[in-house]
């Protein structure tokens, strides 16, 4: 039997590691997908994403090479005037890895950075959960992402 709260401490150690802590890129694991990975034990990560400013991806947690959680999003900037993707970025980062101090991937956040304000809102827990993201600059909605995801049961 999975032990949730193991699957949790990873799934934020990995995130932690991963796109928040500039983890090494692996090679593809499709056409041009960009992919970054992080493994401990029989547990293995997995991030695979498209794009840039305007990205899609997924990310996929295995326990003894049985896949276990996923996760989709997608996300954009939407006011290029007020934002860029490497600021967008910055500021996730920045707001990232606060949450993920806290030995937390759920659960709302709100962080501010001079780049713009990070809100983010979810609803459920580790085993089915939707959830957005965004950046706020001048009290105009700048950047936003969308994400869903939940346990696998075979």
């Amino acid at each position: 039997m999975l032990d949730i709260a193991m699957l949790n401490a990873f799934v934020v150690e990995a995130k932690a590691a991963t796109y928040v802590g500039a983890g090494v890129a692996r090679p593809p694991c499709r056409p041009s997908s960009q992919d970054i990975g992080y493994e401990r034990g029989n547990w293995r990560y997995l991030d695979s994403y498209f794009g840039g400013t305007d990205f899609a991806g997924q990310e996929v947690v295995w326990f003894a090479d049985e896949p276990v959680w996923a996760m989709n999003y997608f996300g954009c900037v939407i006011a290029p005037d007020l934002i860029d993707g490497a600021a967008a970025g910055t500021v996730i980062k920045a707001a990232l890895s606060a949450m993920y101090r806290e030995g937390r991937f759920l659960g709302g956040m709100e962080f501010d950075h001079p780049f713009g304000r990070y809100i983010d809102r979810s609803e459920g827990d580790y085993a089915r959960f939707a959830g957005h993201e965004c950046i706020m600059v001048y009290g105009q909605k700048a950047y936003m992402l969308d994400y869903r995801g939940g346990l696998i049961i075979p």
